[in-house]
């Protein structure tokens, strides 16, 4: 018997809002949750869901996994593997039948494809993988979560003084709860077929205006401090947290891309697919902010 719709990665950040919205919405014989660990089908049978392994480093599982499946949500990974990881589980799903595979990418760029943000390197693979993979497939870039704020600021509540930055620029930072919302509804509604596009809020926000947000709802006194690349990156020789370099580096390509307007575009499918206004950056973190004033966010 085929099964309508499979979500993968269904424990993490983006799959477990996207398995949320099938839980209220959609009778649960048309859908399994996803995960590597075959040890978390109890998670979901206690809430009566199905659950299937898939773990695309595990080239049986993912024969077995993908199996009679027409829609796949196919989370992306992280890490150094990723472009193997992908290649495999897009192999599988072309071998499996797979009717429709939706990928959620990374907004990056826009809809264009000459980012040159390292993060999205990988994504850009992915897409030209399933460009020519001959499956049926629709790309969706998804804004950058705007739980993850604090990341880009590098900024944790024992901070004071300056947070220290190499650039700025503006952010279309995005609710992941909406964004996973938007990708249930669109699987759902189908549609779209080997296209990519964009979800992201409708407002941009920078980082002098999330300084300032910051301190007139927390009270405190924050300054932002931009400073050129190289001294950016020669301040992880102090930092008392004892990050490596590679984390500064990681910060830095990010608000390289960001300055040159990477992170600028928005959109309004989100809008069309949600049926209202995505929430605004600035609103978000107000939220977040309000309900805990040392909030950072939590991998």
């Amino acid at each position: 018997m085929a099964l309508k719709y499979l979500i993968t990665g269904a424990t993490g950040g983006l799959g477990k809002q996207v398995l949320n919205y099938f839980v209220a919405n959609v009778p649960f014989a048309e859908f399994a949750a996803a995960s590597s660990n075959a040890s978390n089908e109890s998670i979901f049978a206690d809430r009566g869901i199905a659950f299937r392994h898939v773990n695309y480093d595990d080239p049986q599982s993912l024969d077995t996994g993908l199996r009679d499946v027409e829609n796949l949500l196919f989370v992306s990974m992280s890490g150094m593997h990723r472009q193997e990881q992908h290649a495999r589980l897009i192999g599988a799903a072309k071998k499996s039948g797979v009717k429709h595979v939706w990928y959620t990418s990374l907004a990056f760029g826009g809809l264009q494809n000459d980012s040159k943000a390292p993060v999205m390197q990988d994504h850009l693979y992915t897409e030209q993988l399933l460009h020519g993979s001959g499956l049926t497939y629709t790309s969706i870039r998804e804004g950058v979560y705007a739980e993850c704020f604090t990341i880009f600021l590098d900024w944790y509540p024992e901070r004071t003084g300056s947070i220290v930055l190499p650039a700025d620029g503006e952010v279309a930072f995005t609710s992941r709860a909406e964004l996973g919302e938007a990708t249930a509804r669109i699987m759902i509604r189908g549609g779209y077929e080997n296209q990519t596009i964009l979800f992201t809020a409708e407002e941009t926000i920078t980082a002098a205006e999330l300084v300032d947000l910051m301190n007139k709802t927390t009270g405190r006194e924050i300054k932002l401090d931009l400073v050129s690349r190289g001294e950016y990156l020669r301040s992880w020789m102090n930092d008392p947290r004892g990050k490596p370099k590679e984390h500064f580096e990681m910060i830095a390509s990010s608000w390289d891309e960001i300055a040159r307007g990477g992170l600028q575009r928005t959109h309004p499918l989100m809008r069309e697919i949600l049926g209202r206004a995505p929430t605004k950056p600035r609103d978000f973190v107000t939220n977040l902010l309000k309900e805990d004033k040392d909030y950072v966010f939590i991998y």
